[in-house]
């Protein structure tokens, strides 16, 4: 398979799991998170911001990938790594899971750098 296959696959996956899970915190699919308060149960909003910025990253980054805006589409999916990795921090500082803050959150701010890091690779200039 070729870096740009690779690539498209990748970021799509990115695209789509971010969509996913930014509707299943607008939407109740009567999914719960462990860790979250049931939505919406416990009235604080929560859930509809957490929704909302992760819908409005993967419309962003669904726009550069259909558009064939690959080069951008590389640094922004290196700076959405950080909303995960600030997740994380944000669960280990709450004293949750740390299991849960490497697992998940963390693990997801890795698969993101790396592809856009293989984005921006395959962008390079020769």
């Amino acid at each position: 398979m070729s870096l740009k296959k690779l690539n498209t696959v990748l970021a799509a996956a990115v695209v789509l799991f971010t969509l996913y899970l930014g509707l299943s915190f607008v939407l109740p699919f009567g999914t719960t998170f462990p860790g979250l308060p049931d939505w919406p149960s416990d009235g604080s909003g929560f859930s509809i911001v957490k929704g909302s910025r992760e819908l409005a990253i993967g419309l962003a980054m669904g726009v550069l990938l259909v558009t064939g805006q690959r080069r951008p589409l590389g640094w922004v999916l290196l700076m959405v790594a950080v909303a995960p990795f600030g997740d994380m921090v944000n669960v280990l500082a709450h004293h949750g899971s740390a299991v849960a803050a490497y697992a998940v959150h963390g693990l997801t701010a890795v698969l993101i750098t790396v592809t856009g890091a293989l984005m921006l690779r395959e962008t390079g200039k020769a």
